[in-house]
């Protein structure tokens, strides 16, 4: 009978999220359309035992709640090794209390660019001291973890259960309603765990279904932690003391006011039967339902929401029911929406994981990085970089967003740059440039964070105009024109004024300079001409020239002088070297100088057969262990271009280290690393390029896959790359 009540459950949310049929562009598709559905439910993830690296979050794109094998944040000591379980938004940060706040002007360093000093916000000065206040600067502000929802399981004799107590685990995500189910055992009863996020505030609902219920075993943990304020961790249980939870609650609610330092908001945990909430600890509460002799399956379950949100006004109420309802209607909206892909009908046996990918990715990037700002390297997942995004890899999580039709969730990131446009100005101008520079590891209010490598990454400057040219590209709305326009022409006005003339007439990137290839950072005060930056400046300058015709100006003269004099790339044996200087070529990191031609088309300098050369040399002598996650679609996009579609799948599914995707879809990279978002995005920009094809790829259909019959590519809904 309790099964029977969670799976009645189950059939009501699904018969909310029949599958509509499809309206786009088609390739192909058996009966004229993909079965969107179908390819969707076939990659749902099973898992039957505790993976530390595969723990599933559910989220809406503003909060993201991990999870263990019980549905819940119940065994969070088990997940310390591998992926930690965490509750993070979009919105919550705080700041470690220092007195006096450090300012970015102290941890600034002269560097000699030309015949004059520039300030850098370095993390040591010229002596190799660190900087004052850089590390304050640099771990400040980080992502908040809004509090711990997990279960606390008693066996009969009060004793607490322990992870290795529960038998037959097993953990289902419903990709199509962003519905998690989790089922276990303890003492032979059976508990069934059902857990979702409200789409529109964060609010997580969970359902709990087993007799354990009834009979007072079960209690819902409710605790809320200091933040850490480290590279991974988010949570501080050792200082109680250093922040403030105050409690109210009613019959059927209670409200948590946080204070954590200077940062402020609440939550608010409800329950649909009657209940008792106490104190477990500082900061701790626990609901336990009250016990029932009868044993009906209306006690047997436990229906609670929490919700969270910054101090302010609350939001509306929603039961567990209504919040599985509208996660099911949002994300078979969200599948339904933008373009579909179907390999199914492939012969080469690797299709499965592919598709795979392609619709864990799709779910991953929705969930992590669709929300208000770029978004930090591990999503909602964990707090690498403490939290902050790195914006050279905006591209990565978020360009292929517009090239599934789904412009939407880019646009909201790409509207930020307009509210630290101040900022960016302010830096370009301290540096004697014009425009707008961008900071590459920055949180909500756009500061700079003092480091070796950052502030002098420079290829961060053309991805807005990129990313404003993509959204152009999928509406021809003239509205994105004018949203965009003075992030596109502060961005091609700093890019103008960078370069440097050299003795050979040339205007050159010259240092201090680190390219996308982060090898070369330790001779940042010679890095002379890196070939992807040469080619990315060039085409960015004339897209934004483009975009000034659009809006009905003339051409800035300008940037037309600096792309005709720019340096062109550097050639070593045939092929491209990835900077001007020795030791001109390391085969670590990014091999970035395929991105000259694949991420972009080609530019003055850049020609096929010579990037040809450089593809092969790289296949074959680059360290892979030293690449990321993003490297593969480099690579693939790469030998689209060059018109090498089987080097291009291969490149996708490389066996190497950095390039595993586990059950949850994610790519561990290191210990500490163990989610990386920029694998998803890049994956999905290759796909969108290699099956929609780009400005001027072959006329057929899925022009980056092989044409021997190996793959049968459906597609729809996908836009062309420039």
């Amino acid at each position: 009978m309790r099964r029977a009540a969670l799976l009645a459950c189950l059939a009501l949310t699904a018969s909310l999220v029949d599958a509509q049929s499809a309206t786009d562009s088609r390739s192909g598709a058996p009966g004229g359309r993909i079965d969107r559905r179908a390819v969707v439910e076939r990659h749902r993830v099973e898992l039957r035992t505790v993976d530390p690296r595969s723990p599933l979050t559910v989220g809406n794109g503003s909060i993201g709640f991990t999870v263990d094998i019980t549905g819940l944040q119940s065994f969070p000591d088990a997940y310390a090794g591998g992926t930690p379980l965490a509750t993070l938004s979009t919105w919550g940060w705080h700041s470690t209390p220092v007195t006096p706040v450090p300012r970015l002007e102290d941890a600034l360093v002269p560097y000699r660019a030309g015949d004059r000093d520039v300030p850098y916000a370095d993390a040591n000065d010229r002596d190799g001291r660190p900087v004052r206040g850089g590390e304050w600067l640099r771990a400040n502000p980080h992502r908040l973890d809004l509090g711990r929802l997990g279960l606390e399981i008693l066996r009969a004799d009060g004793t607490p259960v322990h992870l290795a107590d529960l038998a037959d685990t097993s953990q289902g995500l419903d990709l199509w309603t962003g519905t998690l189910t989790s089922s276990f055992r303890v003492d032979g009863h059976e508990v069934l765990v059902m857990t979702a996020v409200h789409p529109d505030h964060d609010r997580i609902a969970v359902r709990v279904v087993s007799p354990l219920v009834g009979l007072g075993r079960i209690r819902l943990l409710v605790a809320f932690p200091y933040p850490a304020g480290t590279w991974s961790g988010t949570q501080d249980w050792s200082r109680p003391n250093a922040h403030v939870t105050t409690m109210h609650a009613s019959r059927w609610e209670a409200t948590f006011a946080r204070r954590v330092d200077d940062t402020r908001y609440q939550a608010v945990l409800e329950w649909a039967a009657p209940a008792d909430l106490r104190r477990s600890g500082a900061h701790a509460w626990t609901l336990t339902p009250r016990a029932n002799r009868r044993g009906d399956a209306t006690g047997d379950t436990l229906d609670a929401t929490l919700v969270f949100a910054p101090d302010g006004p609350g939001v509306a109420r929603a039961d567990v029911e209504a919040t599985l309802r509208a996660s099911a209607r949002a994300w078979e909206s969200f599948w339904q929406s933008g373009a579909a892909i179907d390999l199914s009908g492939s012969r080469d046996p690797r299709w499965r994981e592919l598709e795979r990918r392609i619709v864990l990715s799709q779910y991953l990037t929705r969930l992590h990085a669709s929300g208000p700002r770029p978004p930090q390297e591990t999503g909602l997942v964990g707090n690498s970089w403490f939290g902050k995004a790195h914006l050279e890899m905006f591209w990565w999580h978020a360009a292929h967003f517009a090239l599934w039709g789904r412009p939407s969730h880019l646009a909201s990131a790409l509207d930020w740059y307009a509210t630290i446009l101040p900022n960016a100005r302010a830096t370009a101008a301290s540096q004697g440039y014009a425009g707008a520079r961008w900071p590459k590891m920055v949180g909500p209010e756009g500061r700079e964070s003092p480091s070796g490598v950052g502030p002098f990454l420079v290829w961060q400057q053309p991805h807005p105009i990129h990313l404003a040219e993509l959204l152009w590209r999928e509406s021809r709305d003239p509205g994105v024109l004018k949203r965009y326009a003075s992030i596109v022409f502060e961005s091609a006005a700093f890019m103008a004024s960078f370069p440097r003339e050299g003795d050979d007439g040339r205007l050159h990137l010259s240092p201090p300079l680190i390219p996308a290839q982060e090898t070369y950072g330790s001779i940042r005060t010679r890095v002379l001409d890196p070939t992807f930056e040469l080619a990315y400046w060039r085409w960015a300058l004339e897209v934004a020239q483009q975009w000034r015709v659009r809006l009905g100006m003339a051409r800035e003269p300008s940037w037309d002088r600096v792309r005709e004099r720019l340096a062109l790339p550097t050639i070593r044996d045939g092929r491209y070297a990835a900077i001007a200087v020795e030791p001109f070529t390391t085969p670590t990191d990014h091999p970035s100088m395929l991105m000259a031609y694949g991420l972009l088309p080609s530019t003055d300098g850049i020609d096929a057969s010579t990037m040809g050369r450089t593809f092969d040399w790289v296949r074959a002598n680059w360290d892979w262990a030293t690449t990321w996650g993003w490297d593969y679609p480099v690579l693939a996009m790469t030998a689209a271009r060059l018109g090498r579609p089987a080097d291009a799948v291969d490149a996708l599914l490389m066996d190497v280290p950095k390039n595993q995707w586990v059950a949850s879809g994610h790519t561990p990279q290191r210990t500490n690393l163990p989610v990386y978002l920029p694998s998803n995005g890049g994956l999905l920009a290759a796909i969108a390029m290699m099956a929609g094809g780009w400005d001027g790829a072959p006329a057929r259909p899925a022009p980056g896959f092989p044409d021997d019959g190996s793959w049968v590519v459906w597609s729809e809904g996908l836009q062309r790359m420039p």
